[in-house]
Protein backbone atom coordinates (compact mmCIF):
# COMPACT_ATOMS: atom_id res chain seq x y z
CA UNK A 1 0.00 0.00 0.00
CA UNK A 2 1.22 3.49 -0.77
CA UNK A 3 2.14 5.90 1.99
CA UNK A 4 -0.65 8.47 2.18
CA UNK A 5 1.60 11.02 3.80
CA UNK A 6 4.14 10.77 1.00
CA UNK A 7 1.40 11.06 -1.61
CA UNK A 8 -0.46 14.01 -0.16
CA UNK A 9 -1.52 16.10 -3.16
CA UNK A 10 -2.67 19.19 -1.31
CA UNK A 11 -0.64 22.41 -1.46
CA UNK A 12 0.84 21.53 -4.83
CA UNK A 13 -0.04 21.31 -8.51
CA UNK A 14 -1.17 17.88 -9.67
CA UNK A 15 -0.54 16.96 -13.30
CA UNK A 16 -3.41 14.85 -14.62
CA UNK A 17 -3.13 13.40 -18.11
CA UNK A 18 -6.27 12.57 -20.07
CA UNK A 19 -5.65 9.73 -22.52
CA UNK A 20 -7.65 8.52 -25.51
CA UNK A 21 -6.96 5.84 -28.10
CA UNK A 22 -9.52 6.75 -30.76
CA UNK A 23 -10.58 6.37 -34.33
CA UNK A 24 -13.73 8.50 -34.17
CA UNK A 25 -13.99 12.19 -35.05
CA UNK A 26 -16.70 12.44 -32.40
CA UNK A 27 -14.12 12.06 -29.63
CA UNK A 28 -13.91 15.87 -29.52
CA UNK A 29 -17.57 16.21 -28.60
CA UNK A 30 -17.24 13.48 -25.96
CA UNK A 31 -14.13 15.14 -24.53
CA UNK A 32 -15.89 18.49 -24.31
CA UNK A 33 -18.62 16.95 -22.16
CA UNK A 34 -16.03 15.76 -19.63
CA UNK A 35 -14.37 19.17 -19.62
CA UNK A 36 -17.69 20.92 -18.99
CA UNK A 37 -18.39 18.79 -15.92
CA UNK A 38 -14.81 19.28 -14.74
CA UNK A 39 -15.24 23.06 -14.81
CA UNK A 40 -18.36 22.69 -12.67
CA UNK A 41 -16.81 20.40 -10.08
CA UNK A 42 -13.14 21.33 -9.69
CA UNK A 43 -14.06 23.76 -6.92
CA UNK A 44 -14.72 20.62 -4.84
CA UNK A 45 -11.03 19.73 -4.81
CA UNK A 46 -9.34 19.64 -1.39
CA UNK A 47 -8.25 23.07 -0.27
CA UNK A 48 -4.82 23.93 -1.63
CA UNK A 49 -4.87 21.38 -4.47
CA UNK A 50 -4.48 22.64 -8.01
CA UNK A 51 -4.80 20.45 -11.08
CA UNK A 52 -3.25 20.95 -14.52
CA UNK A 53 -4.74 18.89 -17.33
CA UNK A 54 -2.80 17.58 -20.32
CA UNK A 55 -4.27 15.69 -23.26
CA UNK A 56 -2.72 12.64 -24.96
CA UNK A 57 -4.47 11.29 -28.06
CA UNK A 58 -3.40 8.29 -30.13
CA UNK A 59 -5.51 8.27 -33.28
CA UNK A 60 -6.25 5.68 -35.96
CA UNK A 61 -6.92 6.99 -39.47
CA UNK A 62 -8.02 3.62 -40.86
CA UNK A 63 -10.94 2.95 -38.52
CA UNK A 64 -13.33 5.44 -40.15
CA UNK A 65 -11.21 6.61 -43.12
CA UNK A 66 -10.30 9.88 -41.41
CA UNK A 67 -7.55 12.48 -41.80
CA UNK A 68 -5.20 13.65 -39.09
CA UNK A 69 -6.87 17.06 -39.05
CA UNK A 70 -10.13 15.34 -38.00
CA UNK A 71 -8.40 14.80 -34.67
CA UNK A 72 -5.95 17.68 -34.34
CA UNK A 73 -8.35 20.52 -35.17
CA UNK A 74 -9.76 21.19 -31.73
CA UNK A 75 -12.17 23.86 -30.57
CA UNK A 76 -10.75 26.74 -28.57
CA UNK A 77 -12.71 25.58 -25.53
CA UNK A 78 -10.88 22.25 -25.57
CA UNK A 79 -7.50 23.85 -26.21
CA UNK A 80 -7.95 26.27 -23.30
CA UNK A 81 -8.67 23.41 -20.89
CA UNK A 82 -5.22 21.82 -21.27
CA UNK A 83 -1.69 22.90 -20.45
CA UNK A 84 -0.37 20.76 -23.28
CA UNK A 85 -1.81 18.55 -26.01
CA UNK A 86 0.08 15.63 -27.56
CA UNK A 87 -1.10 13.73 -30.63
CA UNK A 88 0.21 10.34 -31.70
CA UNK A 89 -0.50 8.94 -35.15
CA UNK A 90 1.25 6.24 -37.15
CA UNK A 91 3.91 8.74 -38.29
CA UNK A 92 4.38 10.78 -35.13
CA UNK A 93 4.49 8.35 -32.24
CA UNK A 94 6.09 9.03 -28.89
CA UNK A 95 9.56 10.61 -28.99
CA UNK A 96 10.92 7.82 -26.82
CA UNK A 97 9.68 5.14 -29.22
CA UNK A 98 11.56 6.84 -32.06
CA UNK A 99 14.68 7.20 -29.89
CA UNK A 100 14.52 3.57 -28.84
CA UNK A 101 14.27 2.42 -32.44
CA UNK A 102 17.03 4.77 -33.62
CA UNK A 103 19.51 3.86 -30.89
CA UNK A 104 19.01 0.14 -31.24
CA UNK A 105 18.48 -0.27 -27.50
CA UNK A 106 15.68 -2.76 -28.16
CA UNK A 107 14.92 -5.23 -30.89
CA UNK A 108 12.28 -4.22 -33.44
CA UNK A 109 10.25 -7.22 -32.27
CA UNK A 110 10.22 -5.99 -28.67
CA UNK A 111 9.14 -2.49 -29.71
CA UNK A 112 6.46 -3.93 -32.01
CA UNK A 113 5.14 -6.11 -29.19
CA UNK A 114 4.61 -3.07 -26.96
CA UNK A 115 3.68 -0.40 -29.52
CA UNK A 116 2.31 -2.37 -32.46
CA UNK A 117 -1.08 -2.07 -34.12
CA UNK A 118 -4.21 -2.58 -32.06
CA UNK A 119 -5.62 -0.95 -28.97
CA UNK A 120 -2.89 -2.23 -26.66
CA UNK A 121 -0.16 -0.55 -28.71
CA UNK A 122 -2.07 2.73 -28.87
CA UNK A 123 -2.76 2.70 -25.14
CA UNK A 124 0.91 1.98 -24.45
CA UNK A 125 1.94 4.91 -26.66
CA UNK A 126 -0.37 7.18 -24.64
CA UNK A 127 0.90 5.74 -21.35
CA UNK A 128 4.57 6.22 -22.27
CA UNK A 129 3.98 9.76 -23.54
CA UNK A 130 2.25 10.70 -20.28
CA UNK A 131 5.25 9.37 -18.34
CA UNK A 132 7.64 11.28 -20.63
CA UNK A 133 5.77 14.51 -19.97
CA UNK A 134 5.91 14.11 -16.20
CA UNK A 135 2.26 13.36 -15.46
CA UNK A 136 1.37 12.32 -11.93
CA UNK A 137 -1.68 10.38 -13.11
CA UNK A 138 -3.21 9.29 -16.41
CA UNK A 139 -6.98 8.90 -16.83
CA UNK A 140 -8.07 6.84 -19.84
CA UNK A 141 -11.39 7.71 -21.46
CA UNK A 142 -13.19 6.01 -24.35
CA UNK A 143 -14.64 7.91 -27.29
CA UNK A 144 -18.02 6.17 -26.93
CA UNK A 145 -18.44 6.60 -23.18
CA UNK A 146 -20.14 9.69 -21.75
CA UNK A 147 -19.91 11.13 -18.21
CA UNK A 148 -23.46 10.06 -17.43
CA UNK A 149 -25.25 7.49 -15.30
CA UNK A 150 -28.69 6.10 -16.06
CA UNK A 151 -31.03 4.30 -13.69
CA UNK A 152 -34.51 2.95 -14.42
CA UNK A 153 -37.54 3.65 -12.24
CA UNK A 154 -41.04 2.55 -13.26
CA UNK A 155 -39.80 1.99 -16.82
CA UNK A 156 -38.47 5.55 -17.08
CA UNK A 157 -34.79 6.53 -17.40
CA UNK A 158 -33.32 8.83 -14.78
CA UNK A 159 -30.05 10.52 -15.77
CA UNK A 160 -27.29 12.13 -13.75
CA UNK A 161 -23.98 13.73 -14.70
CA UNK A 162 -20.88 12.06 -13.31
CA UNK A 163 -17.84 13.74 -11.78
CA UNK A 164 -15.38 11.37 -13.39
CA UNK A 165 -12.16 13.42 -13.04
CA UNK A 166 -12.93 14.36 -9.46
CA UNK A 167 -13.86 10.80 -8.41
CA UNK A 168 -10.51 9.45 -9.57
CA UNK A 169 -8.49 12.34 -8.14
CA UNK A 170 -9.95 11.69 -4.70
CA UNK A 171 -8.55 8.13 -4.63
CA UNK A 172 -5.62 7.74 -7.01
CA UNK A 173 -2.93 9.24 -4.75
CA UNK A 174 -3.24 6.21 -2.45
CA UNK A 175 -3.68 3.58 -5.18
CA UNK A 176 -1.90 2.21 -8.22
CA UNK A 177 -5.06 2.09 -10.32
CA UNK A 178 -8.58 3.45 -9.91
CA UNK A 179 -11.45 2.21 -12.05
CA UNK A 180 -15.01 3.45 -12.39
CA UNK A 181 -18.24 1.68 -13.30
CA UNK A 182 -20.01 1.36 -16.66
CA UNK A 183 -23.63 1.47 -17.66
CA UNK A 184 -25.52 1.51 -20.95
CA UNK A 185 -24.68 -0.91 -23.74
CA UNK A 186 -21.82 -2.76 -22.06
CA UNK A 187 -22.67 -6.09 -23.71
CA UNK A 188 -23.00 -6.47 -27.51
CA UNK A 189 -25.16 -9.60 -27.21
CA UNK A 190 -28.65 -9.05 -28.68
CA UNK A 191 -31.89 -10.17 -27.07
CA UNK A 192 -32.75 -13.72 -28.14
CA UNK A 193 -36.26 -15.11 -28.62
CA UNK A 194 -35.56 -18.78 -28.04
CA UNK A 195 -37.26 -21.31 -30.32
CA UNK A 196 -36.59 -24.71 -31.88
CA UNK A 197 -33.67 -23.26 -33.86
CA UNK A 198 -31.82 -21.88 -30.83
CA UNK A 199 -32.63 -23.36 -27.44
CA UNK A 200 -31.82 -21.53 -24.22
CA UNK A 201 -29.51 -24.37 -23.19
CA UNK A 202 -27.48 -23.98 -26.39
CA UNK A 203 -27.25 -20.22 -25.84
CA UNK A 204 -26.04 -20.66 -22.25
CA UNK A 205 -23.58 -23.34 -23.34
CA UNK A 206 -22.13 -20.86 -25.82
CA UNK A 207 -21.98 -18.05 -23.25
CA UNK A 208 -20.19 -20.31 -20.79
CA UNK A 209 -17.63 -21.19 -23.48
CA UNK A 210 -16.78 -17.58 -24.35
CA UNK A 211 -17.34 -16.13 -20.85
CA UNK A 212 -15.03 -13.43 -19.53
CA UNK A 213 -15.16 -10.56 -17.04
CA UNK A 214 -17.89 -8.85 -19.13
CA UNK A 215 -19.96 -11.83 -20.24
CA UNK A 216 -21.23 -14.67 -18.03
CA UNK A 217 -24.42 -16.71 -17.70
CA UNK A 218 -25.50 -14.79 -14.58
CA UNK A 219 -24.98 -11.45 -16.30
CA UNK A 220 -26.88 -12.65 -19.37
CA UNK A 221 -29.87 -13.57 -17.21
CA UNK A 222 -29.87 -10.08 -15.74
CA UNK A 223 -29.53 -8.38 -19.12
CA UNK A 224 -32.44 -10.34 -20.56
CA UNK A 225 -34.67 -8.57 -18.03
CA UNK A 226 -33.52 -5.12 -19.16
CA UNK A 227 -33.37 -5.52 -22.93
CA UNK A 228 -29.60 -5.82 -22.84
CA UNK A 229 -29.08 -2.47 -21.08
CA UNK A 230 -26.89 -2.23 -17.98
CA UNK A 231 -28.39 0.30 -15.59
CA UNK A 232 -26.50 2.13 -12.85
CA UNK A 233 -26.80 0.99 -9.27
CA UNK A 234 -28.40 3.52 -6.95
CA UNK A 235 -26.25 2.05 -4.19
CA UNK A 236 -23.06 2.89 -6.08
CA UNK A 237 -24.29 6.37 -7.02
CA UNK A 238 -25.09 7.23 -3.40
CA UNK A 239 -21.82 5.82 -2.09
CA UNK A 240 -19.06 8.18 -1.02
CA UNK A 241 -16.25 5.73 -0.35
CA UNK A 242 -14.38 3.58 -2.87
CA UNK A 243 -13.68 -0.14 -2.50
CA UNK A 244 -10.64 -2.23 -3.32
CA UNK A 245 -10.95 -4.58 -6.29
CA UNK A 246 -10.43 -8.15 -5.05
CA UNK A 247 -8.02 -10.70 -6.51
CA UNK A 248 -10.33 -13.35 -8.00
CA UNK A 249 -9.41 -16.16 -10.41
CA UNK A 250 -5.90 -14.72 -10.69
CA UNK A 251 -7.16 -11.29 -11.80
CA UNK A 252 -8.09 -7.89 -10.44
CA UNK A 253 -10.59 -7.11 -13.15
CA UNK A 254 -10.48 -3.61 -14.59
CA UNK A 255 -11.76 -1.93 -17.72
CA UNK A 256 -9.59 -0.01 -20.16
CA UNK A 257 -11.54 3.24 -19.80
CA UNK A 258 -12.78 5.20 -16.81
CA UNK A 259 -9.39 3.95 -15.62
CA UNK A 260 -6.76 6.06 -13.86
CA UNK A 261 -3.12 5.02 -13.46
CA UNK A 262 -0.72 6.39 -10.86
CA UNK A 263 2.50 7.43 -12.65
CA UNK A 264 4.47 8.83 -9.73
CA UNK A 265 6.57 5.67 -9.78
CA UNK A 266 6.54 4.55 -13.43
CA UNK A 267 8.27 1.29 -12.53
CA UNK A 268 4.98 0.18 -10.94
CA UNK A 269 3.14 0.41 -14.26
CA UNK A 270 2.54 -2.43 -16.70
CA UNK A 271 1.95 -2.41 -20.46
CA UNK A 272 -1.33 -3.27 -22.08
CA UNK A 273 -1.26 -6.38 -24.25
CA UNK A 274 -3.47 -8.29 -26.64
CA UNK A 275 -2.79 -11.21 -28.97
CA UNK A 276 -2.57 -10.18 -32.64
CA UNK A 277 -6.00 -9.24 -33.97
CA UNK A 278 -7.68 -9.74 -30.59
CA UNK A 279 -8.87 -7.45 -27.82
CA UNK A 280 -8.63 -8.02 -24.09
CA UNK A 281 -5.87 -5.49 -23.38
CA UNK A 282 -7.57 -4.51 -20.10
CA UNK A 283 -8.15 -8.16 -19.15
CA UNK A 284 -4.50 -9.11 -19.61
CA UNK A 285 -3.46 -6.09 -17.56
CA UNK A 286 -5.81 -7.40 -14.87
CA UNK A 287 -3.75 -10.59 -14.57
CA UNK A 288 -0.65 -8.56 -13.56
CA UNK A 289 -2.19 -6.60 -10.68
CA UNK A 290 -1.92 -9.06 -7.79
CA UNK A 291 0.58 -6.86 -5.92
CA UNK A 292 -1.02 -3.56 -6.87
CA UNK A 293 -3.70 -1.58 -5.09
CA UNK A 294 -6.71 -1.27 -7.39
CA UNK A 295 -9.70 0.77 -6.23
CA UNK A 296 -13.24 0.91 -7.63
CA UNK A 297 -14.49 4.49 -7.50
CA UNK A 298 -18.22 5.34 -7.29
CA UNK A 299 -18.71 6.99 -10.68
CA UNK A 300 -20.19 5.77 -13.96
CA UNK A 301 -19.73 6.32 -17.65
CA UNK A 302 -22.49 5.54 -20.15
CA UNK A 303 -21.28 3.22 -22.91
CA UNK A 304 -22.98 4.09 -26.20
CA UNK A 305 -21.69 0.95 -27.87
CA UNK A 306 -24.02 1.17 -30.88
CA UNK A 307 -23.83 4.99 -31.30
CA UNK A 308 -27.56 5.19 -30.63
CA UNK A 309 -27.45 8.19 -28.32
CA UNK A 310 -24.83 10.75 -29.35
CA UNK A 311 -27.57 13.38 -28.95
CA UNK A 312 -27.26 12.82 -25.19
CA UNK A 313 -24.24 15.13 -25.39
CA UNK A 314 -26.56 17.85 -26.73
CA UNK A 315 -28.84 17.47 -23.72
CA UNK A 316 -31.54 15.30 -25.33
CA UNK A 317 -31.97 12.56 -22.71
CA UNK A 318 -34.09 9.57 -23.74
CA UNK A 319 -36.95 8.47 -21.52
CA UNK A 320 -36.44 4.82 -22.49
CA UNK A 321 -33.47 2.97 -23.94
CA UNK A 322 -33.75 0.67 -26.94
CA UNK A 323 -33.35 -3.07 -26.57
CA UNK A 324 -30.48 -4.70 -28.43
CA UNK A 325 -32.43 -6.10 -31.37
CA UNK A 326 -31.69 -9.52 -32.82
CA UNK A 327 -33.17 -8.35 -36.14
CA UNK A 328 -30.64 -5.59 -36.80
CA UNK A 329 -27.87 -6.61 -39.26
CA UNK A 330 -25.59 -4.01 -37.68
CA UNK A 331 -26.07 -5.45 -34.21
CA UNK A 332 -25.56 -9.03 -35.43
CA UNK A 333 -22.32 -7.96 -37.14
CA UNK A 334 -21.07 -6.36 -33.94
CA UNK A 335 -22.06 -9.48 -31.99
CA UNK A 336 -20.18 -11.82 -34.35
CA UNK A 337 -17.08 -9.61 -34.32
CA UNK A 338 -17.15 -9.38 -30.52
CA UNK A 339 -17.41 -13.17 -30.20
CA UNK A 340 -14.45 -13.64 -32.52
CA UNK A 341 -12.46 -11.15 -30.47
CA UNK A 342 -13.34 -12.99 -27.26
CA UNK A 343 -12.40 -16.48 -28.48
CA UNK A 344 -9.16 -15.10 -29.84
CA UNK A 345 -8.01 -14.06 -26.39
CA UNK A 346 -9.76 -16.78 -24.35
CA UNK A 347 -6.98 -19.41 -24.81
CA UNK A 348 -4.26 -17.06 -23.57
CA UNK A 349 -6.38 -15.86 -20.66
CA UNK A 350 -7.00 -19.45 -19.53
CA UNK A 351 -3.32 -20.30 -20.08
CA UNK A 352 -2.32 -17.46 -17.74
CA UNK A 353 -5.00 -17.82 -15.08
CA UNK A 354 -5.67 -21.60 -15.09
CA UNK A 355 -2.46 -23.24 -16.31
CA UNK A 356 -3.09 -26.58 -14.57
CA UNK A 357 -6.53 -27.00 -16.09
CA UNK A 358 -5.75 -25.47 -19.47
CA UNK A 359 -6.07 -28.54 -21.70
CA UNK A 360 -9.29 -29.70 -20.05
CA UNK A 361 -10.79 -26.21 -20.38
CA UNK A 362 -9.85 -26.07 -24.07
CA UNK A 363 -11.59 -29.41 -24.68
CA UNK A 364 -14.72 -28.15 -22.91
CA UNK A 365 -14.78 -24.94 -24.97
CA UNK A 366 -14.25 -26.82 -28.22
CA UNK A 367 -17.11 -29.22 -27.41
CA UNK A 368 -19.42 -26.35 -26.41
CA UNK A 369 -18.73 -24.45 -29.62
CA UNK A 370 -19.21 -27.54 -31.79
CA UNK A 371 -22.61 -28.14 -30.21
CA UNK A 372 -23.92 -24.57 -30.06
CA UNK A 373 -22.57 -22.80 -33.17
CA UNK A 374 -24.81 -24.62 -35.71
CA UNK A 375 -27.83 -23.36 -33.76
CA UNK A 376 -26.57 -19.75 -34.02
CA UNK A 377 -26.02 -20.13 -37.76
CA UNK A 378 -29.55 -21.48 -38.17
CA UNK A 379 -31.15 -18.86 -35.91
CA UNK A 380 -29.47 -15.81 -37.43
CA UNK A 381 -29.11 -17.23 -40.94
CA UNK A 382 -25.50 -16.05 -40.84
CA UNK A 383 -22.54 -18.32 -41.62
CA UNK A 384 -20.07 -15.85 -40.11
CA UNK A 385 -20.70 -17.62 -36.81
CA UNK A 386 -18.76 -20.58 -38.27
CA UNK A 387 -15.61 -18.45 -38.00
CA UNK A 388 -15.82 -18.48 -34.21
CA UNK A 389 -14.61 -22.11 -33.64
CA UNK A 390 -12.08 -21.67 -36.47
CA UNK A 391 -10.54 -18.64 -34.76
CA UNK A 392 -10.63 -20.39 -31.41
CA UNK A 393 -8.60 -23.31 -32.77
CA UNK A 394 -6.10 -20.99 -34.43
CA UNK A 395 -5.43 -19.05 -31.25
CA UNK A 396 -5.44 -22.18 -29.10
CA UNK A 397 -2.68 -23.67 -31.23
CA UNK A 398 -0.63 -20.47 -30.95
CA UNK A 399 -1.14 -19.91 -27.23
CA UNK A 400 2.49 -20.57 -26.25
CA UNK A 401 3.71 -18.13 -28.88
CA UNK A 402 1.24 -15.51 -27.65
CA UNK A 403 2.28 -16.12 -24.05
CA UNK A 404 5.92 -15.58 -25.00
CA UNK A 405 4.96 -12.22 -26.52
CA UNK A 406 2.98 -11.37 -23.38
CA UNK A 407 6.14 -11.93 -21.31
CA UNK A 408 8.28 -10.09 -23.87
CA UNK A 409 5.99 -7.06 -23.64
CA UNK A 410 6.38 -6.92 -19.85
CA UNK A 411 10.16 -7.28 -19.97
CA UNK A 412 10.50 -4.74 -22.76
CA UNK A 413 8.30 -2.28 -20.85
CA UNK A 414 10.52 -2.56 -17.77
CA UNK A 415 13.59 -1.80 -19.86
CA UNK A 416 11.87 1.07 -21.65
CA UNK A 417 10.90 2.67 -18.34
CA UNK A 418 14.43 2.17 -17.05
CA UNK A 419 15.80 3.73 -20.23
CA UNK A 420 13.68 6.89 -20.21
CA UNK A 421 14.19 7.43 -16.47
CA UNK A 422 17.93 7.07 -16.93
Amino acid sequence: MRDKELNNDTDRTVKLGIGLATGRRSFKKVLLSYISIWHETKNELPEGMKVELSLFVSYDLDYQNTRSTDFTNLSQEIVDAFEQIVFMGAKNASQSISKLAARGEFTPDAIKTVFGSGYAGKRNAVLLSAIEHGMDYLLFLDDDEYPMAVTCSKNVCLWSGQRVFLSHLKEIADADYTNGHHCGYVSPIPQISFDERLLEEDFMLFIEAISNDIISCDKMNELRKTGGVTYSSVGVLSREEAAEVPWINNCRFISGANLCINLKDPSRTFPFFNPPGARGEDTFLSTLLKDRKVVKVPCYTFHDGFSYYQHILDGALPIRLKSISENSPRIVTRFVNACIGWVRYKPLLVYITQPDGYEEKMRDIRAALQKSIPAFVDYFGDERFLNIPVEFEKYRKNVKRHYARFVLAQNAWKEIIRFIRG
